[in-house]
């Protein structure tokens, strides 16, 4: 056994502080009480711009890249058939998940809307096959893979290459237009077809556009890797004050260079613009320098373990939340005072419990909902969390 297989860093709990963070974040801003009212930051950004509601699916996917380094160095990095299966495996494994879960929102809300169940059950036709489980496959996949094919030093090059393609494929194919001839919806089209697209509305506007697409899983590509060179970052530097140091400098880097070239190619979640890419990894390079700093160097974590809850399963209980999600949005029971007689389990919590505590502050009720609905997921982490009980995918 070599010495590089026989010293492992020590375990950043700030991973999984971070990790965990950016899955509350999730369930929080995917689970309003009402859409009607939101506070502006719980909303994401209508095309051009960013909002905190935007950081949280970039910094998981940071994450994952960092996670990935993590992983693939006990296999030293080295390009076999048993780890190029494992990396296979496990993005196909959550592919699939999240087409079933794509599945199981239309087959219940065929059921629970009175079609017929075999009706319910064949809606491959016009299933959404991209989302966001769908992207963490890929991303996962093809960074991995290409994690394991080539140096760090080479890698950083392919992320240079993959931006620089890519932001001058969106300026040469009006890539930063909400409109058919919009390269990412003409090459997603081609691709996948109108019928398995997701229907995305700009400022009334509505086109199918879909977000996680075909060709800006590109950048997001890039992403990942850049998450994967930090994990580098952090392996190579044993001492916690020479991570935080290197992760704070490449986070200022990116965050500067991001925001300066915002002004010809805008930071936008909907295409992952290049700019996008690296303001929200310079973001998320900052942040998990600043939790190493606040967690591991001075040990200040007990705040942080609610969030290692969410951290230690999160892709479970990012699921698990997408399925509840569609129970409390479908599930209705007879009520008197609903419209029609009837009211979804969403419906009755927020408007005639939360509503009247927050005195008719719908916004606020929302957002009490949206935390509810986060405390109820870690009430069914938090066993298996002291259990040590990990589910992966």
């Amino acid at each position: 056994m070599t010495a590089n297989q026989t010293e492992r860093p020590k375990r950043l709990l700030a991973l999984d502080v971070m990790r965990g963070i950016t899955i509350a974040g999730m369930i929080l801003v995917n689970n309003p009480g009402g859409w009607d009212e939101i506070y502006a930051p719980l909303r994401h950004a209508s095309w051009n711009g960013l909002t905190p509601t935007d950081l949280v699916f970039p910094f998981f996917m940071f994450i994952m890249g960092v996670s990935a380094y993590m992983s693939l160095r006990k296999y030293d990095f080295k390009c076999t058939w048993p780890v190029v299966w494992k990396i296979l495996k496990r993005t196909a494994l959550i592919f699939l998940v999240g087409l079933f879960l794509t599945w199981f929102s239309m087959f219940l809300r065929g059921v629970y809307n009175g079609a017929e169940l075999w009706e319910s059950v064949m809606t491959f036709d016009h299933i959404r096959i991209l989302g966001v489980l769908p992207r963490l496959a890929l991303c996962y996949g093809v960074g991995s893979l290409l994690g394991v094919i080539f140096s760090r030093k080479a890698l950083k090059w392919i992320v240079a290459a993959m931006l620089v393609a890519y932001a001058v494929i969106l300026v040469a194919g009006h890539g930063f237009e909400f409109a058919d001839r919009n390269v990412i919806a003409v090459v997603d089209r081609a691709v996948l077809g109108d019928a398995h697209m997701y229907t995305d509305y700009v400022d009334g506007v509505q086109l199918k556009f879909d977000p996680e697409g075909f060709l800006s899983t590109l950048p997001s590509v890039a992403h990942m890797l850049i998450g994967f060179l930090c994990g580098g970052l952090i392996v190579a530097n044993r001492r916690n004050e020479d991570r935080i140091c290197k992760l704070f400098i490449v986070g200022a880097v990116l965050t500067f260079a991001g925001f300066l070239l915002n002004y010809g190619l805008p930071i936008n979640k909907k295409i992952w613009s290049p700019t996008f890419v690296l303001t929200t990894c310079g973001l998320a390079s900052s942040l998990l320098a600043l939790l190493i700093w606040i967690i591991d160097i001075k040990g200040y974590r007990r705040w942080g373990r609610f969030f290692e809850v969410f951290g230690v399963n999160p892709l479970f209980l990012y699921c698990l939340s997408a399925v509840l999600a569609l129970i409390v949005g479908l599930t209705k029971f007879p009520w008197s005072a609903a419209e029609g007689g009837v009211i979804c389990i969403r419906q009755f919590v927020y408007q005639f419990c939360l509503l009247p505590v927050c005195c008719g502050d719908m916004a606020m009720a929302s957002a009490l909902f949206a935390v509810l609905f986060v405390m109820l997921h870690w009430c069914i982490g938090y066993p298996l969390y002291k259990k040590k009980i990990y589910i992966k995918l």
